[in-house]
């Protein structure tokens, strides 16, 4: 008899399951969202063979090109755009996929606002804060940040909560800290923070999704 190691899936579930007992909190309200991004169909199988659902793409294109088919054979997959979105692919976007991480100006609220209308689709929606204000990472300022979110609400996007992705190199859990605190002052429950590196940290500051693409599929190339 060989105690075989965990796969990567198994072994993010029990990451994020521990940092969760450790919080006091329920597993299950942490949406773990696999970033397919740049690997191939092929990849994903295992994973959805496994019981994963929620998966998380960079570009609409490369969705449009990867999932239909695999969601013929896999029902009930949830597919979450992460990466940053020009307004004039919010239609595609809000026609293929089910959650936006990355709402971070207005130009691309009323986008996605007028594209609902117009699909009958109106996928949840994070509103996207620029968390260690860097000027080469999307996201609204967080002086802007009230100001889009009565603009998204205006448009009738159905604003989840919010998303950050914390400056790399430095301790994280105080960025996770701050956007769980403006959630809380906008009365947003959602948080989408959190990746391969540190999701315990987001856990235990109340992530409801984590990001996360190297633990499960290996460095991209």
């Amino acid at each position: 008899m060989t105690n075989d190691p965990p796969t990567p899936l198994a072994a993010v579930r029990e990451r994020i399951a521990a940092a969760a007992r450790l919080a006091r909190r329920d597993p299950a309200g942490v949406t773990l969202v696999a970033i397919g991004k740049t690997h191939p169909a092929e990849a994903m199988r295992p994973l959805l063979d496994a019981g994963q659902r929620a998966f998380g793409e960079n570009r609409v294109q490369e969705a449009e090109g990867k999932w239909p088919a695999l969601r013929e054979d896999h029902p009930g997959v949830e597919l979450h755009l992460v990466g940053q979105l020009q307004s004039n692919k919010a239609e595609a976007a809000v026609a293929l996929f089910d959650a936006i991480h990355s709402v971070d100006r207005r130009s691309l609220v009323g986008a996605i606002g007028r594209a609902a209308v117009r699909t009958g689709r109106s996928p949840r929606c994070f509103v996207q804060v620029n968390i260690g204000d860097e000027p080469q990472k999307g996201g609204c300022a967080l002086a802007d940040l009230p100001a889009l979110l009565d603009d998204a609400r205006t448009a009738g996007l159905d604003v989840a909560g919010l998303m950050a992705v914390p400056p790399a190199g430095v301790e994280a859990a105080p960025y996770f800290a701050l956007l769980a605190r403006l959630a809380r002052d906008h009365g947003l429950t959602g948080l989408s923070m959190g990746m391969s590196d540190d999701l315990e940290a987001a856990v235990m500051l109340g992530a409801t999704h984590v990001r996360v693409g190297s633990a499960l599929f290996g460095s991209r190339a």
